[in-house]
């Protein structure tokens, strides 16, 4: 199997999983105050979102590598 097909698939479940979930959520740490043993932190929550023309166009590109993309000619 070549570079192309593992794309197209790889392509392919990440624009699925962008139409399933439309986002995607991570937490970010930042440290406000370190005062010799003691340390305040604050996590905060981001989320990200998924746009559906992203997915639908990591859809296409995936199934355009796993047709196209793979053939030889000669």
């Amino acid at each position: 199997m070549g570079i192309a097909k593992i794309l197209g698939i790889v392509l392919i479940a990440a624009g699925a999983l962008g139409l399933l979930f439309g986002d995607f959520s991570f937490n970010k740490a930042s440290h406000e105050l370190k005062l010799g043993p003691l340390e305040l932190s604050v996590t905060e929550k981001q989320t990200v979102p998924v746009p559906t023309w992203a997915s639908l166009a990591a859809i296409a590109a995936g199934v355009g590598l796993l047709v196209f993309g793979g053939s030889k000619k000669g």
